[in-house]
Parts: structure tokens; sequence; C-alpha cells
């Protein structure tokens, strides 16, 4: 069987085969049928989606390694961090939420990191691997479960309900929150797919020799 030249597409949204041409700096392409958007040549994006990752995952782990907040009611003050939370709901008998907010806010965001940071590192020298083609696969599933977002709004809503009992003083963790949202936003709009799939090896042994 004849392979499909590498510069050759499938729409995500009609199906349309259509050849991406090899675009000019700063270029955009559009399905002509849809017009969903299959590629852009963003200079440096690589090295763009480098850094935010790896600024995600310094924020990632003080999100989770220091206090969100410290709260003081009638001289008595406590603090927690977001496993601490999920512990705490677990032992108060709420497994099902702690399980939901184990996934949506640690684990669905960690695997997103890590395995932006593993693409990146191994495309680094193309040909990259083929298993760098299943991660990327497996980016979009963790991508669509990670909800630090919505969690960064229910900590904003407490802080304003609470604040009228109770001292709220925010920790270094909200802040290293905070940061996540916009560090993963940034990181997977600055991502590139397309540059990547044309480093990986294919199934035959086949692949890109040299870098672009």
């Amino acid at each position: 069987m004849e392979h499909l030249s590498a510069d050759v597409v499938a729409c995500p949204d009609c199906d349309l085969l259509q050849r991406v041409p090899v675009l000019p700096p700063g270029g955009t392409a559009c399905c002509a049928r849809c017009g969903l958007v299959l590629g852009s040549n963003k200079p440096g994006s690589l090295d763009r989606s480098m850094a935010l990752a790896t600024g995600a995952l310094i924020a990632f782990l003080l999100a989770n390694m220091e206090p969100l907040m410290r709260v003081s009611v009638a001289g008595e003050t406590s603090s927690t961090t977001i496993l601490g939370g999920v512990q705490t709901m677990w032992l108060q008998g709420e497994k099902i939420t702690a399980l939901l907010v184990a996934l949506f806010v640690f684990v669905a965001p960690a695997l997103d990191i890590v395995f932006m940071l593993a693409v990146l590192l191994a495309s680094r020298r193309p040909p990259a691997p083929r298993w760098v083609g299943a991660l990327l696969r497996w980016m979009v599933l963790s991508g669509v479960w990670s909800m630090v977002g919505v969690m960064m709004l229910g900590i904003l809503v407490s802080l304003v309900k609470i604040s009228s009992l109770a001292t709220v003083e925010p920790g270094i963790g909200i802040f290293a929150v905070g940061a996540l949202v916009f560090l993963l936003a940034g990181m997977s709009a600055g991502f590139e797919p397309r540059e990547i799939w044309s480093r990986v090896r294919w199934a035959d042994g086949e692949g890109p020799e040299t870098g672009r």
C-alpha cells in the first residue's frame, strides 16, 4: 500500500483530505471546506512550550506542597494543601468528591505537564521515537479533564463568602494555582502538534533524519 505524503492531512472536523503546504513564519493553514485551522508555523514554538511547561511544573509542585490559605476563627488557625483537602474529604466520608478533586485537579494536570515535557524533550533531535505519537494522543485526553481553572474559581468564591466570618490569609499555594492556570493555558495555546508529528519516526522505521 502506497503511503500518503506527509503533508496530506485529514481535517478533524469534516474529514476532508487535503495537502498542507510549507507555511511561512507566522502563516496558518485552514480547512478548505469548514475553515478549521489545520496547522500554523510559529517560529520558536517548541522552545516557548518547553519554557511554559517547565514553569507549569514548578507552579504545580508549589501549588500542591504549599498551603493554599490560612484561616483564623476564634483564635484558632488552620491551613491545608490541595492534597490535604482531598485527604480530609476522604476521611469525612466524601470519597467520591475526594476522588473527583484528585482526578481533575491533581492527576489530569500532572499528566498534561509530564506528557508535554516528555514529548518536547524526545522531539529535540528528530527523528522522535514512535511513543511520542501515542503521548500526543493522550495529551488531548488529559488536557480535557484538567480543571485547575475551575478549582481556582471555586477558591475565590469561597474566599469571598468566608471573608466576613474569619480572617483569611492567602498562602503561597493559591498564588501558585493562579500562575498554573495561566501557564497551562499558554502551554496549550502555543503548542504546535503538527511540528512534533513531522519529527516522529513512522511505524515502518522511516522518518525525518534532520530537524527543521
